[in-house]
């Protein structure tokens, strides 16, 4: 697993960090964290805005 941060791009806002398989599985896991099915199921115009997923493993 790796950790992931989701971002809006329009405003830079953190939408959610947290650890999943791939950006795929970050983004629904974002949106089930925010009470909807998966990511498919948000509404179009957060999707719309343009979200984007960073992966952000570290080595220390």
């Amino acid at each position: 697993m790796s950790i992931f941060q989701i971002r809006q791009k329009s405003s830079g806002a953190v939408l959610w960090t947290g650890s999943a398989d791939d950006e795929q599985t970050a983004l629904d896991a974002m949106a089930r964290e925010a009470g909807y099915r998966d990511f498919s199921a948000l509404p179009d115009t957060l999707r719309a805005s343009g979200i984007e997923a960073a992966k952000l493993d570290l080595i220390s």
